[in-house]
């Protein structure tokens, strides 16, 4: 994503900032990935201010949303990738 950079990363947590357009303020995002649930925590929390006018909520949701398609079975050809035809 534009103005973004990973802090922090393993295989079941990301630290991340992102950066606003004008002011250059700082919001940091973490996300943990729970496997045995198969559920994603996250946080978003911007180090100044008090309202980014919902810049912050925009992009988390745009973020789940993303995550939440990479999930779904994609179709290619009749078949769900990885499946095998007989």
């Amino acid at each position: 994503m534009p103005r973004s950079t990973i802090v922090f990363q393993r295989d079941d947590y990301l630290c991340a900032e992102f950066r606003s357009a004008v002011f250059n303020f700082v919001d940091d995002v973490e996300f943990y990935a729970d496997a045995a649930t198969r559920k994603l925590h996250f946080r978003s929390a911007s180090r100044v201010g008090r309202s980014d006018f919902g810049v912050n909520r925009r992009r988390m949701e745009i973020i789940c949303f993303e995550l939440l398609a990479l999930d779904k079975p994609r179709v290619s050809d009749g078949t769900t990738d990885g499946a095998t035809g007989s």
